[in-house]
């Protein structure tokens, strides 16, 4: 088994690519809801500085629900500045999914209203408004690594 990072509707090639290179670096497999901002041919992923991308174990979904339908026992923790709980009050597990909104407005209400005991928050001040999506993905699932020992990685 593995973790899952979720993008929900993800904007920025960037973000996505620097997510797709903690996914190779970590096993973790990436999971992309559409639509996207951005176009996945190889001359794009090039131009964002993913020519890992062969490392990464990437799926495609046309909706977070069709996503869940093909999921139904996993457990599924949504990241939002709304939310009240940091990260670090969950006790993850292999095979978790963690799931991120787009960059200009996160998840919607409807999927966090649909999860509400595992909404997490990465802690900050309140001089911005959010962290950047990729670090954001990043803490998590080092997060998760860090409680089942960094299992698989060196």
């Amino acid at each position: 088994m593995a973790f899952h990072i979720v993008l929900v509707e993800p904007e920025i090639p960037a973000n996505t690519g620097n997510i797709a290179r903690t996914c190779a670096a970590t096993g973790t497999h990436l999971h992309l809801v559409r639509p996207l901002g951005f176009n996945t041919d190889d001359k794009t992923l090039k131009r964002a500085g993913l020519d890992y991308w062969y490392a990464v174990q990437v799926h495609y979904h046309d909706s977070f629900d069709e996503l869940k339908a093909l999921h139904p026992d996993a457990r599924f923790f949504c990241a939002s500045t709304r939310s009240s709980r940091p990260y670090t009050e969950y006790q993850f597990q292999d095979g978790d999914f963690f799931v991120f909104g787009k960059e200009t407005k996160g998840l919607p209400q409807s999927i966090l209203d649909a999860h509400p005991d595992t909404c997490l928050r990465v802690p900050m001040t309140d001089k911005v408004r959010s962290l950047n999506l990729s670090n954001s993905a990043a803490i998590v699932i080092y997060e998760a690594f860090r409680q089942i020992g960094f299992a698989g990685l060196e």
